[in-house]
């Protein structure tokens, strides 16, 4: 039996301006691993099955230590959001074997001090990669996001952006369960047509052939909009403000449109929060982490019976990790989402409004 293993790693190498390169990323063979963990270090080593990509992670790439998150470190692994196999533990609750989700490294394994991040995967038969999506971090802040933020009525009359992305998709796909009328924007035809004929939205559009927001708001919502979930901001949340009905509210969750963090654009039309009466809240999945359970409870529940669809763009291996991500910005996958895999021990790379590792090399659909 194997005492140390090799480790692939994917360095971050330096702070950036704008959207990433892959060159602001670097594949790397690290120092060999101890496949035993030293007792009383109060750790778990795992094997990373699969690593998501999530458009948070921009954020992180620049110098700034204002945010929710710290930024990352050069010279150092970056971390995501990954579902994990347990190779070797230190801790009671946690048994080699056991399949687990939370933070760890876009590495073949991890050692992971922080476990009380990690949460034991139940597995039966759902995907286990949608423990970094539709049942990981995206699924929940659309979960969240939708009934506690829009605070929905049955009846409204819902706009998404982004609508093709892991947290759009599920946010349009909740809205329908509700009685609401669902129109969505997406980039491409192709996603365009994702949203309608799969995800079962009402209406949606190509933003990018649209030469007036505004126009084609008051086209799809002759009546105004009831909520607006934003995964955008820009251009985009500039004209739904416009198109909001009285006591309209506007979920804030993304804002991918913005090129330069460090040189964001105005909004122009915030006096219609005032004359129209409209909530506006940003809000973080982890402000509503005790409803977690039942988020749980109800999507897998969904997905059994069929009610809702989940689509994933999955590469294969850590060497695939900074074009997965870089693509996420430019739209490349199919929904917004991405993930990435590795090799049979380790990840996956798939894509939602991120993208997705599976560094293990064994057959993955995209």
């Amino acid at each position: 039996m194997e005492t140390v293993a090799e480790n692939k790693q994917v360095i971050f190498k330096g702070y950036i301006e704008g959207v990433p390169k892959e060159t602001d990323m670097e594949v790397k063979m690290g120092s060999k691993i101890e496949l035993k963990i030293v007792k009383g270090s109060g750790a778990l080593l795992v094997k990373n099955l699969y690593l998501s990509c999530d458009p948070y992670m921009r954020g992180r790439m620049r110098q700034f230590y204002g945010s929710y998150i710290p930024p990352f470190v050069p010279g150092s692994v970056i971390e995501g959001f990954g579902v994990s196999r347990v190779v070797d533990s230190d801790i009671p609750n946690f048994k080699t074997g056991d399949l687990v989700t939370g933070i760890t490294g876009w590495e073949e394994y991890s050692l992971i001090h922080r476990t009380e991040q990690l949460r034991k995967i139940q597995q039966d038969d759902i995907p286990l990669s949608y423990y970094v999506g539709l049942l990981g971090m995206p699924g929940f802040t659309a979960y969240a996001g939708f009934y506690e933020v829009c605070a929905p009525k049955k009846g409204d009359c819902v706009f998404v952006s982004a609508a093709s992305g892991a947290v759009g998709q599920l946010v349009g796909q909740l809205a329908k369960l509700y009685g609401c009328y669902v129109v969505g924007s997406a980039g491409t035809n192709q996603k365009v047509d994702l949203l309608k004929t799969k995800f079962g939205f009402d209406k949606a559009f190509n933003y990018k052939e649209e030469r007036d927001l505004d126009a084609a708001l008051k086209r799809y919502f002759p009546q105004g909009i009831d909520v607006y979930f934003d995964n955008v901001g820009g251009a985009m949340l500039d004209a739904a403000l416009m198109n909001m009905s009285i006591h309209g509210r506007i979920a804030v969750c993304g804002m991918v449109s913005e090129k330069s963090l460090s040189n964001p654009q105005g909004i122009h039309n915030l006096f219609n929060l005032i004359s129209k009466r409209i909530r506006m809240q940003g809000f973080l999945q982890s402000d509503y982490l005790q409803f977690y359970p039942r988020f749980l409870e109800d999507v897998i529940s969904y997905y059994k019976q069929g009610k809702i669809v989940y689509v994933e763009d999955m590469k294969e291996g850590l060497e695939s990790a900074p074009a997965a991500l870089v693509g996420l910005y430019a739209g490349k996958n199919v929904e917004i989402n991405k993930s990435f895999v590795q090799n049979n021990k380790a990840s996956s790379v798939y894509s939602r409004d991120a993208a997705q590792l599976r560094p293990d090399r064994q057959p993955i659909t995209v």
